[in-house]
């Protein structure tokens, strides 16, 4: 968050408009700065040494079932999610799989470098294979300026199969890079950066400090495809790459597809959007989102001249597309330690994965486990936990749960839509939920960052206490904030005159929002205030004065959202748990083999979801519950339509039989 703030010159927020649930704090980055920030932050970091160069293979020490040298403690399960896989994760619980341990890391250029766990983040480089048109070459990716390539990791992808990790074949593309100087900015539709700049840092969000860029912010702009682009892009599909992966079709990400995935996908729709990016303060190149597509360079050019405002565009560096190897992340444990492999974690796209947060977000637990467990055994002391988040903690748990107990047969990523806690799995309350765990395992040390969180709990505490406890009349209510919008169901009702509510059961009301209510709080703030002041000297008149001034100071800024979220989705917390309650006792029931699965039937699943029940057509809700990319309010809503199914047909069933006696009588 600290890297992303320095280096950040346009902020937005993702689905402003919707829920608080599914926002999103989006930041683009000066890729210059970033590079710097994020050194100069490695640099600073105490106790931590920086060695360049390239990682060519494993040092081992074999022997089925040896003892990892940097051990995970056994725990006793809590319950939780997050307990429940903390068993799974521990040395003992993976014992039997074991094959080997890490000894250390062998450099491309010989030297050996001792140690007793290891985080393997190839990325895109595991037997990378570069590709434009037909052309292929090896390689991990470009380097920025040049037209050299990073070599690919071959001996570490060698070394994985010889321990018999199932490995398969992703792809991802990159779009071409444009010359700023070359495109009509006037007419494609501006997207100016939000101001004030939302930060990603919530010590800086608790401050009120502002981003380092936050005056020096440039504009992002959208341009589109249209009838003829299309047209190019299918017109020259026979010079795009032949892949390893599906058949050569390539194994690429179904949410992030290339332009002639969306073409080809989407063939009715006549223009797709596309954000035009300046990659940085100091440099003309603009990355055309969305337009990755790996024709051969002349073809490109043709296809991005075609677009809004690309009429004369320049290529300063043609895109393309990068097949590498995965791992089956089947075999990995909630830590991301290798079940095979003693201290060797995986993270990133080596995973199956696909997106830069995804990777971050492996990351943190592969890192912080592996850190801990090394660093303890290094000093001769006892194993640490494992450090393990449950599905109802984060985001990652949710992450990282699905790619260790289903696996993945495509690029994954994370969306709100595979949590079935993603009302309470919010960008706004993420440090409340996340921090003081962290800072139990030792990953977060800063007092200005807890110190923060303690005065943020405090004050998101005091906000609804003082909801609760101010009361008005219906009536009231309805009067002073409008009877459409607070006046709800019970206003005009028999006997609702007497009836009082509470500022958190308004703001519960749908469209009513905390400044409404908190509008109407400081209205009485002000009136009892001038009130207490005439009193006389004295304890009642003291009493007065502290209750009118509670309610004249609004929620503070750094906890509003938060606030806000927390009491409108209080009551909905409840239905997600009896939902989710309701799915777990129905894992054993079976579900109907003649079930048709199409949209017309199941209007809120996706595409991905009806294909792959179509296919795989489970048999129980346990086997569906394993099906990659199912997500859980699907699940829930396939077990009520055949509940339902099965309650009509039982009806009809004893309706059948009553006509058939009434008959025989």
């Amino acid at each position: 968050g600290e890297a992303g703030d320095m280096a950040g010159i346009h902020f937005r927020v993702l689905n402003r408009r919707k829920g608080p649930a599914v926002r999103g704090p989006r930041a683009q980055a000066d890729r210059d700065l970033y590079k710097a920030g994020m050194q100069s932050l490695i640099a600073n970091t105490e106790n931590l040494c920086v060695i360049e160069g390239g990682a060519e293979d494993l040092l081992l020490d074999e022997g089925d079932e040896i003892d990892s040298a940097a051990p995970i403690a056994e725990v006793e399960s809590s319950g939780t999610d997050a307990g429940k896989a903390a068993v799974m994760a521990s040395s003992k619980a993976t014992q039997q799989e074991r094959k080997a341990r890490i000894r250390g890391v062998v450099l491309a250029d010989g030297t050996e470098i001792a140690c007793r766990a290891v985080v393997i983040t190839t990325g895109t480089f595991l037997r990378g294979v570069l590709m434009i048109g037909k052309e292929r070459y090896s390689g991990g990716r470009h380097l920025r300026d040049s037209e050299e390539v990073e070599p690919p990791s071959v001996g570490l992808a060698k070394t994985l199969a010889r321990f018999g990790f199932e490995l398969g074949r992703m792809k991802t593309g990159t779009p071409p890079r444009l010359d700023g100087t070359t495109i009509d900015w006037d007419a494609c539709k501006i997207q100016p950066s939000e101001y004030p700049c939302p930060p990603f840092s919530y010590v800086r969000q608790f401050t009120g400090e502002e981003v380092p860029n936050a005056h020096n912010l440039i504009d992002c702009y959208q341009s589109c495809t249209n009838e003829e682009t299309h047209k190019l892009v299918m017109q020259y599909a026979h010079t795009l790459p032949e892949y390893d992966g599906l058949g050569g079709k390539g194994n690429g990400p179904r949410y992030c597809p290339s332009l002639y995935k969306k073409v080809e996908r989407f063939p009715d729709r006549n223009s797709h959007n596309s954000f035009l990016e300046p990659e940085g303060l100091n440099t003309d190149i603009v990355y055309p989102n969305g337009m990755s597509g790996p024709y051969p360079e002349e073809i490109q050019l043709k296809i991005m001249r075609t677009m809004l405002g690309l009429g004369a565009v320049e290529i300063v560096r043609p895109g393309y597309d990068v097949e590498y190897d995965f791992v089956n992340p089947q075999s990995l444990t909630h830590t991301l330690e290798t079940k095979k492999i003693g201290g060797l974690y995986l993270a990133g796209q080596i995973c199956g994965t696909t997106g830069y947060e995804e990777a971050a977000a492996q990351g943190v637990i592969a890192g912080a486990n592996a850190g801990k467990a090394a660093g303890c055994a290094s000093r001769g002391e006892e194993p640490p936990a494992p450090f393990v988040l449950g599905r109802d903690e984060a985001y990652i748990g949710v992450l990282i749960d699905d790619l260790v107990t289903k696996g993945t047969n495509e690029p994954y990523r994370m969306f709100t839509s595979r949590s079935e806690y993603r009302i309470s799995l919010r960008a706004d309350n993420a440090d409340l939920r996340l921090t003081a765990k962290a800072a139990d395992f030792g990953l977060v040390t800063r007092p200005d960052r807890l110190a923060a969180l303690d005065a943020r709990e405090s004050m998101l505490n005091d906000s609804i206490d003082r909801l609760r406890s101010f009361r008005l009349f219906v009536s009231e209510w309805a009067e002073r904030g409008g009877n459409d919008l607070m006046g709800g169901s019970a206003s005009g009702r028999k006997g609702s005159d007497g009836k009082k509510k509470s500022g958190e059961e308004v703001l519960k009301m749908p469209h009513v929002t905390l400044k409404d209510v908190e509008d109407i709080m400081a209205e009485d703030g002000v009136r009892l205030l001038a009130a207490a002041e005439a009193m006389d000297e004295g304890d009642k008149k003291d009493e007065a004065l502290n209750a009118a001034s509670s309610l004249t100071p609004p929620t503070p800024g750094s906890v509003f959202d938060t606030v806000e979220a927390t009491v409108k989705y209080s009551s909905y917390l409840d239905r997600q748990e009896k939902d989710m309650e309701s799915w777990r006792k129905a894992q054993g029931i079976r579900i109907p083999g003649d079930l048709v699965y199409d949209h017309d039937v199941f209007p809120t699943f996706s595409s991905e979801e009806i294909e792959k029940l179509k296919r795989i057509r489970p048999a129980t809700f346990a086997d569906a519950s394993n099906i990659s990319g199912l997500t859980p309010q699907s699940l829930v809503y396939l077990y009520n339509y055949v509940s339902k199914r099965g309650q009509f047909r039982d009806r009809e069933r004893n309706k059948r039989a009553k006509e058939r006696l009434s008959a025989v009588e």
